[in-house]
């Protein structure tokens, strides 16, 4: 599967309900349990899928219709799990509300299978950064 944004979530940017320099846009790791759906909305459609817990995205940064921020770091991830994607979204605090914005499984390494250490993920420096609209 390509990298893709959630059809929900391109709706949500476009109606102006996503502020990518003020909004707290965080990312989670998946595994092979979790099958995109355009349907998917919210945090709560990832279901038991998450590995490991969600970082904040910091330095974040719209330049030229691209979005990017530093790598995250995901810390401790559970042992003998695996990663095979990453998903950014909007968190508000409450999973129920929480917008899916994009899915990544384009990424150097992945899937990555975990060992209960860290894993650093690598968004692109160059033009379309994480993604570009």
């Amino acid at each position: 599967m390509a990298d893709q944004l959630y059809p929900k979530g391109k709706e949500k940017i476009l109606r102006a309900q996503v502020n990518f320099d003020n909004d707290t846009i965080k990312a989670v790791l998946v595994s092979s349990d979790y099958a995109f759906a355009g349907a998917h909305e919210f945090l709560t459609h990832l279901g038991a899928a998450v590995v490991g817990e969600a970082v904040a995205l910091a330095n974040k940064s719209s330049v030229n219709g691209a979005f990017g921020a530093d790598d995250p770091l995901f810390l401790a991830l559970p042992a003998g799990q695996t990663a095979k994607a990453m998903v950014v979204y909007k968190d508000t605090g409450v999973a129920g509300t929480s917008a899916l914005l994009g899915y990544f499984d384009n990424i150097t390494g992945f899937p990555a299978v975990t060992n209960g250490g860290d894993l650093l993920v690598r968004i692109s420096t160059g033009p379309y950064r994480l993604f570009s609209l």
